[in-house]
């Protein structure tokens, strides 16, 4: 198969006879394709994903479609995701090694990537659901966040090289455009699309669309989203986008990357986490989960904590670009104007997380493409609970996100809220 050839969504039946050929594939899983099991397991919004086993080894081969999946073809959408899915993980492994799948080969026309296939690994977000406390997953996150939006900035980029980026990046249109509307403007009206918990929820989300300061505070961050080239974003970093096991953690699906805010990877990453804690209740038995609540918010803390450091270590060490040159501060004696400057960045960066970190709470509950967390709550009832919790917190994060000044006050504010009997 050649990338001038029309596109043709692969299946279960046809991917052994139209891949059987494919070098990339062959040499990792072998070239008997009579041996072949290829299973389709893609539970995204957007595209097919296959498994391929073969008598050595086993890949992963992902392909877009022409529309959204979620949706169907009523929702047309550009092939061209797949480009820029390719170009976001071939950065992020040379800017954070070892986070992301290896790439075996990228057919542009066809709009497929056949990957490294990750295992034992499992969707990070299913082992929260199931209550498990992975060790390393606030470390390597944080690490991760740190190093590709730090070294994809001009804090660390080559001018001309970043400039190059961006006008690459820039083309992913309507991705930004999913982003721009399903998070920041959807949840605050009545949009077609939109679906709730009903009508446990019709009331709080009365109140929610009718709240004129929540409703300024999202357009401010959807302008911010949409005007601040400041680093190449993952774009949709949250729990579904990251493989686990107990010792290992990669992320995966960046096609939704461009350039915006540092700030809103991060604060969507830890959305995800104080979902999971609010739809803890949900998921109790005959156990209670206090446990894997206080580990959630413990994850929070590392994470951020991690990134800090991190992020503070690469500006001592590798502030190589335009921004906050050394020339202004170290070469002339001033190390302590560049902390001020570099306490000033990180202050930015935690003033803007938490308010997308509110939004994002919002439209997983309130838009179109819902979270597992609370999704797989069987007793309506008692997920409409969890979540009017989690939308409570949501609010008061975003909109009070400059009254708040350490993890550790977002975090008692969730758990008493998570306390409360009624919401």
């Amino acid at each position: 198969m050649t990338g001038k050839s029309p596109f043709e969504a692969l299946s279960v039946e046809t991917l052994a006879v139209r891949l059987g050929a494919n070098e990339a594939l062959c040499s990792h899983i072998g070239r008997d394709t009579a041996r072949w099991k290829v299973r389709e397991v893609g539970d995204g919004n957007l595209n097919l994903v296959f498994i391929v086993e073969g008598a050595t080894g086993a890949a992963v081969v992902k392909q877009a479609l022409p529309y959204v999946r979620l949706v169907g073809d009523s929702w047309p959408l550009p092939l061209k995701r797949s480009f820029f899915e390719y170009h976001a993980l071939t950065r992020q492994e040379a800017r954070a090694p070892g986070s992301v799948p290896a790439i075996h080969h990228f057919d542009e026309g066809q709009a497929l990537i056949i990957m490294e296939y990750l295992s034992p690994h499992i969707i990070l977000r299913r082992a929260l659901i199931e209550g498990r406390q992975l060790p390393n997953i606030a470390r390597d996150i944080g690490l991760f966040m740190a190093r590709t939006l730090f070294r994809g900035s001009d804090l660390h980029m080559e001018t001309k090289d970043r400039k190059a980026d961006l006008a690459l990046f820039a083309d992913n249109v309507e991705l930004c455009d999913i982003t721009e509307n399903l998070v920041f403007s959807d949840p605050y009206f009545d949009a077609k699309m939109n679906r709730h918990t009903s009508p446990q929820l019709d009331g709080i989300v009365a109140e929610l669309r009718a709240d004129r300061d929540l409703k300024v505070e999202a357009q401010r961050l959807k302008h911010l989203f949409a005007a601040n080239a400041e680093a190449l974003l993952h774009g949709d970093l949250h729990s579904g986008s990251i493989m686990v096991t107990d010792s290992e953690t990669r992320m995966i699906d960046p096609e939704f990357a461009f350039y915006g805010p540092m700030a809103f990877d991060v604060g969507m990453l830890l959305a995800n986490f104080w979902m999971a804690f609010f739809s803890q209740r949900g998921h109790e038995q005959k156990e209670k989960r206090d446990a894997m609540r206080g580990y959630l918010l413990d994850v929070t803390v590392e994470t951020w904590s991690v990134f800090r450091t991190e992020f503070a270590h690469l500006w001592r060490t590798e502030r190589t670009g335009m921004l906050y040159q050394k020339s202004l501060f170290e070469d002339q004696g001033d190390r302590l104007g560049a902390e001020q400057a570099l306490d000033h960045v990180l202050h930015s960066i935690w003033d803007d997380l938490l308010g997308f970190a509110g939004i994002e709470i919002h439209r997983r509950i309130l838009g179109l493409a819902h979270n597992a967390d609370f999704e797989t709550i069987a007793d309506e009832d008692l997920r409409a609970t969890c979540e009017a919790k989690a939308l409570k917190f949501g609010r008061q994060i975003a909109v009070n996100r400059r009254q708040i000044h350490s993890i550790d006050e977002v975090n008692k504010l969730a758990a008493l809220i998570e306390r409360e009997n009624r919401f």
